[in-house]
């Protein structure tokens, strides 16, 4: 016949490990909910107007394309602490 010896250390580690398996699993359950939560819904179309703007730092030679705006013309965004430098499209 065989005797199991059931000590306070096993029972520890145990209880240990379903608190882990526990965490673990809210974790999990909790990245996936964020995965599937729908993208918030777009702004009113008279918000937002299309434009095709390039902008070229002058400091360091970023260069970004705007495509929607709240106005025709939108200021310049700043880089490296300066305004941007518009520039003309090559293809349009």
């Amino acid at each position: 016949m065989s005797v199991v010896a059931v000590t306070l250390g096993s029972v520890l580690w145990v209880g240990a490990g379903v608190v882990m398996m526990v965490v673990l699993w809210r974790v999990g359950i909790g990245m996936l909910r964020a995965f599937t939560t729908p993208l918030p819904p777009p702004p009113p179309a008279g918000e937002m107007r299309r434009v095709n703007v390039r902008y070229r730092c002058g400091v360091c030679g970023v260069e970004l394309r705007l495509t929607l705006a709240p106005d025709e013309d939108p200021p310049p965004p700043k880089h490296c602490l300066e305004e941007m430098i518009v520039t003309a499209p090559l293809y349009d």
